[in-house]
């Protein structure tokens, strides 16, 4: 299965991400890919939440998303949009980080909505507070594709293995983590972490990370991967923006399950108990 990754540098306006966007999918489909991936916040990034409103739309309304299945079904390709920063359905609601799985025909075949939201302060002095504006998701989402089945996270929720467990038992051969990964969080456990999961789960991984400085100020580490059942490192991206491909395969997963059967030999485990 030959896939496309995207590593990109969103800014502050949506017609210039979208743009960026639809031009990865036309890339990924002549470059011979069956499925384009891209980063968390594909369609947004701006830490100005005042200014973000203005721009956020429902899920109906979000032009990125329009373009972007126009475009998939223009050119016949799976695309994994990372996530988009979207309003919730009730007036009032709070915003979604929402991943959604575009089919060929340009139908939406699944969406996540980003269940660990990210509310850290960091020794570099960055504080976050996701949850003061978007609301998490519930629910673990996998989907099945022609040739292997997705299963979907987001970001922060790679540091929950939990998630990633609950996608296996799914059945998911890849998991999809798209990322707008700070700097320092980054360079500290980016690639530890993912390797982790693949490894843990004995599936692909296939992480499309925003990088570089962004025009709202940030700052993020990219270094878009693709890891093996093996925790092997097929693609690293490095920082600079643009699109990749790379080959996975299928018949890894079985064989890697076979020497070493992690989802076979996983076990429930009770609560511990501190006597």
């Amino acid at each position: 299965m030959k896939i496309a990754v995207l590593q990109m540098t969103a800014g502050i306006d949506p017609a210039d991400n979208a743009r960026t966007l639809v031009q990865a999918v036309r890339d990924a489909k002549a470059g011979g890919a069956e499925m384009l991936f891209t980063p968390e916040m594909s369609n947004l990034i701006d830490r100005n939440r005042a200014r973000a409103a203005d721009t956020i739309r429902s899920e109906g309304e979000d032009p990125v998303l329009a373009e972007v299945r126009t475009a998939a079904a223009e050119h016949g390709l799976w695309v994994h949009l990372g996530s988009l920063a979207v309003r919730g359905d009730a007036p009032d609601a709070k915003w979604r980080n929402r991943a959604f799985v575009i089919a060929p025909d340009g139908s939406i075949a699944a969406r996540y909505d980003k269940i660990h939201l990210f509310d850290v302060d960091l020794a570099s002095g960055e504080s976050w507070r996701e949850s003061a504006v978007y609301e998490g998701g519930e629910q673990a989402v996998a989907v099945r594709l022609p040739e292997a089945v997705l299963g979907l996270s987001i970001c922060y929720d790679i540091r929950f293995s939990a998630v990633f467990s609950a996608l296996s038992r799914a059945g998911a051969d890849i998991i999809a983590v798209p990322a707008a990964f700070t700097v320092p969080t980054g360079q500290a456990h980016w690639h530890v972490l993912l390797r982790a999961r693949a490894i843990e789960n004995a599936c692909f991984v296939v992480a499309a990370a925003q990088t570089g400085d962004h025009a709202d100020g940030r700052s993020t580490y990219g270094h878009s991967l693709v890891i093996d059942p093996w925790g092997e490192i097929l693609l690293d991206m490095g920082e600079a923006p643009g699109l990749a491909f790379a080959e996975l395969d299928l018949a890894r997963i079985a064989d890697v399950r076979s020497r070493v059967p992690v989802i076979a030999n996983r076990r429930p485990v009770a609560e511990a108990v501190l006597p």
